[in-house]
């Protein structure tokens, strides 16, 4: 595809984009600027606590060599 239709075909989906508007979820967009905490996912589960067992970068013996 040349640079003039490449450059015609970007224009025209920038343009759909730009003035497209989907319907507006207006409860969905109340709850989570309201902070609900019962949506919110608990990451404390994935918190890593225990350091002793982490893994430790050591050179390989061609790097010490170096």
């Amino acid at each position: 595809m040349g640079r003039g239709r490449q450059k015609a075909k970007h224009t025209k989906v920038a343009r759909e984009l730009k003035y497209f508007s989907p319907d507006t979820n207006y409860s969905a967009l109340e709850r989570e600027l309201t902070g609900s905490q019962s949506s919110e996912p608990d990451y404390s589960k994935w918190i890593d606590d225990d350091d002793e067992n982490d893994d430790v970068y050591e050179p390989s013996d061609e790097q010490k060599r170096a």
